[in-house]
């Protein structure tokens, strides 16, 4: 399935190990604090948990989403750079 990962970490150390704890379970970077990619609903899980105990005692809000293939299909995406050279 699916899923995109977000997350508002203040403590820098907390934050990078989330990042790498998503990149451990083969999420992209969409964004500077945003994941996504395939995943098991056991990795799901997983993944979860591993971050949960890479933020213990910091604040943080964790959210993951899962999307259905149809859900997912539907998304839109404007990417694009801007060179003010």
């Amino acid at each position: 399935m699916q899923c995109l990962v977000i997350y508002d970490i203040p403590d820098d150390r907390a934050r990078q190990r989330v990042a790498d704890a998503c990149l451990d379970y083969g999420l992209q970077r969409i964004q500077y604090s945003a994941f996504a990619g395939n995943l098991s609903r056991a990795h799901q899980r997983a993944l979860f948990n591993e971050m949960t105990r890479r933020v213990k005692g910091r604040t943080a809000n964790i959210q993951l989403f899962v999307f259905d293939a149809k859900t997912w299909g539907e998304r839109r995406i404007l990417e694009q750079q801007y060179d003010d050279a």
